[in-house]
C-alpha cells in the first residue's frame, strides 16, 4: 500500500464519509483511496466551491468532512472557502498535495497560507507515521473544532507505507465544566433577573445543550433567541424570539433591548447579534458562556464570563443550590408577552408597503410567497449581499439543521455551494439556495454540480442587476455607481443551459411556476430569476457599514 492510499484509508476510518474536491495529478491517488475506503467523493467545478460544500456538509451533518485539492494552485483556489470554515470553527480536513521544491511552479508556503486564515497546518512526514498523522488531523478537526490543512508531499505519496493500520480516533476530551463560583454567580444573576433573555449560538446546537438550555430558561422565565448561524434552534418553542440582531423583527428587538439580563450560550454576542450594543439596555447585565477562553469578552464588555461547555454549564445551573438572588418566578414569560409573540413576532406579520410594480417584485412579497409554497421540511442556505436578510427573516426553517449561513468571512459567491453541501447532509429535505445575482454569476459553474448530482434544489436569485450593498452604501454621497451596476441579465436562460427548469418572476402571479415544479416529478432543479425592487437599502448591512 502506498502512502497516498494509507492516508486516504486512515481518514475514512477516522470518520470522514464525504470528500469534496477537484482532482489533479497531485491529489488523484489519495482521493481514489478515500472513495475505495467508502467515502463519497463529490466533484465540484471549482476548488472554491468544493471548499464551501465541505464546510456546509460538516455544519449541517454534525460530522467532519474533507476537501481534496491539488498542490499549490488547487489550494489557493480554495482559500476563501477554507477561510470561512476556519473562522466558523468547522471540523474540516483539507487534504492538500504539496511540492517542497521552491523552484517548482506549484510551490507556495502552504503552512503559511493555512496559518494566515486561521486554519491549522499539519503534514504527513514519513511512510512510517502517515496513517497516524492522518488520524491526528481528523482528531484535531473534530475535537478542537478546527479547519486543518493536511499537507501531503508528492515525494512521500509514492512510497510504500510501512505501518498501514491506522490507530482509532482518540476519544473526545472531557468538555470543560464551569467553576463552582461561576455557577453560583450566574445562579444569583438569574434569580435577580426580571426580564432574562438567552441568546444561543453555534455552541448550543447539540441536542444535549439545547435540552439543558431550554430547561433552564423554563426555570427562570427567560425568552429564547439565537444568533443567525443557530436560526431554527428554538423553532417551535412558544417563547422563542427567533434571531437576535440585524434580522430581529421589531418585537424581538424590543424585547431583547428590554432585558435586564442577557446570557449568551456558545454565542459571540458580536456586533451583528447585538446590533453594535443597541440591543443591550443601560444597566443590563451581559454574561457569556463559552468553552474557549479567548472567545469570552472578545466582542464586548461583559458583566462576567463563564468558562464552560454550554450543556455542562446549563445542567450545573439546573441543579445548583439557591443563590443569593431573589427568585422572581415567571420572569419575562408573562401573558402579555405570550400574546404579543403569538401575533406580532413573525416578519410576515409586520405591515409593509408592497413596492411591486414596473416589472419588479418586492423582495418581501417574493419571499413570503416562496415560504407559503415550499414544504416545511427544507434546508435553506443563504449567500451574502444586500438581499440576504429577506430569506433569513421571511423563510422559516424546521430546526437548526435547516439553516446554513456561511457568513463568517462575508464573501459573496458561497451560497450555491453551501446549498449543495447542506443538501447532501440533509437528503430528506428540500434544499433551497437564496442568492444575489452577483453571487449567482460568480459561482455559476456549480450549477453543473447540482445537475450532475440530480439534486431537487430550488435556487432563488434576488436579481437587482447590481452589487446592491455597494449601491446603497455609496449612492447617498453622489458617487458614480457604474462600477457596481450591470445591464439586465437573463439568469433563467443561463440556468436552462445547465439543465435546470427556470422561471422569471416579476410579480406574485409568476410564482405559479414554482407550484407547477413542486407538483411535478422534480427531476431537474428549479431556478427562480426574481427581478426584485431595489430601491430600499438593507438596514442590516447599513448597521455593519456604520460599524466599520
Amino acid at each position: 500500500m502506498l502512502v497516498s492510499e494509507a492516508v486516504g484509508r486512515a481518514l475514512v476510518d477516522a470518520g470522514i464519509d464525504h470528500v469534496f474536491g477537484v482532482v489533479g495529478s497531485g491529489n488523484f491517488h489519495v482521493t481514489v483511496a478515500m472513495s475505495a475506503a467508502g467515502a463519497r467523493f463529490v466533484a465540484a467545478r471549482h476548488e472554491g466551491g468544493a471548499a464551501t460544500m465541505a464546510d456546509a456538509y460538516a455544519r449541517t451533518s454534525g460530522g467532519p468532512a474533507a476537501l481534496s485539492v491539488h498542490q499549490g494552485c488547487g489550494l489557493t483556489n480554495a482559500m476563501t472557502g477554507i477561510t470561512e470554515a476556519a473562522k466558523s470553527r468547522t471540523p474540516l480536513v483539507v487534504v492538500a498535495a504539496e511540492v517542497t521544491q521552491p523552484r517548482s511552479n506549484f510551490y507556495v508556503d502552504q503552512d503559511a497560507l493555512a496559518r494566515a486564515v486561521g486554519a491549522v497546518p499539519l503534514r504527513i512526514t514519513s511512510a512510517q507515521t502517515a496513517a497516524r498523522e492522518a488520524v491526528d488531523a481528523v482528531h484535531t478537526a473534530v475535537h478542537q473544532r478546527r479547519a486543518v490543512v493536511l499537507n501531503l508531499p508528492l515525494e512521500l505519496q509514492a512510497l510504500d507505507a510501512v505501518d498501514t493500520a491506522p490507530p482509532p480516533l482518540p476519544s473526545a476530551p472531557e468538555p470543560p465544566r464551569p467553576a463552582t463560583a461561576d455557577v453560583a454567580r450566574l445562579t444569583a444573576a438569574l434569580e435577580d433577573a426580571r426580564r432574562p433573555v438567552f441568546v444561543a449560538g453555534r455552541g448550543a446546537r447539540s441536542a444535549a445543550a439545547r435540552t439543558a438550555v431550554l430547561a433552564l430558561a423554563e426555570q427562570h422565565g427567560a425568552l429564547l433567541a439565537t444568533s443567525a448561524v443557530a436560526k431554527g434552534l428554538f423553532h417551535d418553542e412558544p417563547w422563542s424570539l427567533d434571531v437576535s440582531g440585524g434580522f430581529s423583527s421589531p418585537l424581538a428587538a424590543e424585547l431583547i433591548a428590554g432585558a435586564d439580563l442577557i446570557v449568551g450560550w456558545g454565542c459571540a454576542l458580536n456586533m451583528w447579534t447585538m446590533r453594535h450594543g443597541r440591543l443591550i439596555a443601560p444597566g443590563a447585565t451581559v454574561v457569556q458562556v463559552d468553552d474557549t477562553p479567548e472567545a469570552i469578552g472578545a466582542h464586548r464588555q461583559l458583566g462576567f464570563g463563564v468558562l464552560g461547555d454550554v450543556g455542562a454549564t446549563a445542567r450545573a445551573l439546573l441543579t445548583a443550590p439557591a443563590g443569593a438572588g431573589e427568585a422572581t418566578g415567571r420572569g419575562y414569560r408573562t401573558p402579555e408577552v405570550a400574546q404579543r409573540l403569538a401575533t406580532q413576532l413573525r416578519w410576515r406579520d409586520v405591515p409593509y408597503d408592497d413596492l411591486t410594480g414596473a416589472g419588479r417584485i418586492d423582495p418581501r412579497t417574493l419571499t413570503i410567497g416562496m415560504d407559503d409554497l415550499l414544504p416545511a421540511e427544507r434546508v435553506v442556505s443563504v449567500d451574502s449581499g444586500n438581499f440576504m436578510g429577506y430569506p433569513s427573516m421571511f423563510l422559516s426553517v424546521p430546526d437548526e439543521r435547516g439553516f446554513c449561513f456561511t457568513q463568517a468571512f462575508q464573501s459573496i459567491g458561497l451560497g450555491l455551494s453551501t446549498a449543495i453541501g447542506a443538501a447532501l447532509a440533509q437528503p430528506d429535505r428540500l434544499p433551497v439556495a437564496a442568492l444575489g445575482d452577483g453571487g449567482a454569476l460568480m459561482m455559476a459553474a456549480e450549477l453543473d454540480t447540482v445537475r450532475r448530482l440530480r439534486l431537487p434544489m430550488v435556487v432563488v436569485v434576488y436579481n437587482d442587476d447590481a452589487y446592491g450593498a455597494e449601491v446603497h452604501h455609496f449612492a447617498p454621497t453622489g458617487q458614480d455607481l457604474s462600477s457596481v451596476t450591470f445591464p439586465e441579465t437573463d439568469i433563467a436562460a443561463i440556468a436552462r443551459g445547465y439543465g435546470f427548469t427556470a422561471i422569471t418572476v416579476r410579480a406574485p402571479d409568476d410564482l405559479a411556476g414554482v407550484r407547477h415544479w413542486l407538483d411535478g416529478p422534480r427531476d431537474t432543479a428549479l431556478l427562480v430569476d426574481a427581478k426584485i425592487v431595489s430601491s430600499e437599502p438593507s438596514w442590516w448591512l447599513e448597521e455593519a457599514f456604520r460599524g466599520h
